[in-house]
């Protein structure tokens, strides 16, 4: 195995037995599937939320994209730039991405790589939903983009 670092890190949490909190770990499966193609340039990691120790996983990096669902969006997607911010705050449950790049910062003494995050629109969050038919619809759309964003081609979807 390999110990170089794939140069593009998709990163997707959510909870899949939540209803539409599962659409960032959704958008990440399909990306990976995908991402075989690559050659290489694509890690794709999933996880329930943003921890401090995934400031590790950005090490070595050239782009990081963020995937998580969204609420109060009036678009199926919304994409937005990811600084480092010293008052984003986080507790042992929740890590905001700004507090997470402020982590990186803080530990590799350099700034983060470019990162996007990709907010995906959500209404359904209950215990044992399986996410809404619009929820998976906007999905559809916010993976094309992302494809676009890793460089891979709808043509892959097929």
């Amino acid at each position: 195995m390999s110990s170089q670092v794939a140069p593009l890190l998709v990163f997707g949490w959510g909870n899949p037995s939540r209803g539409d909190d599962a659409l960032g770990p959704l958008l990440v499966e399909q990306l990976a599937g995908l991402a075989q193609m690559s050659s290489g340039r694509l890690e794709c990691l999933t996880d329930f939320q943003l921890q401090v120790e995934h400031a590790l996983d950005l090490v070595g990096r050239e782009r990081v994209l963020f995937v998580d669902a969204g609420v109060d969006l009036q678009t199926p997607f919304a994409v937005s730039t990811v600084k480092p911010a010293p008052n984003a705050g986080f507790t042992t449950h929740a890590l905001a991405p700004e507090a997470l790049l402020q982590v990186y910062s803080d530990l590799e003494r350099a700034e983060p790589p470019p990162c996007t995050l990709l907010a995906i629109r959500a209404q359904r969050f209950e215990l044992g939903e399986a996410p809404g038919e619009q929820a998976l619809a906007d999905l559809a759309l916010a993976l094309v983009w992302a494809m676009a964003w890793a460089g891979l081609t709808e043509e892959m979807l097929t």
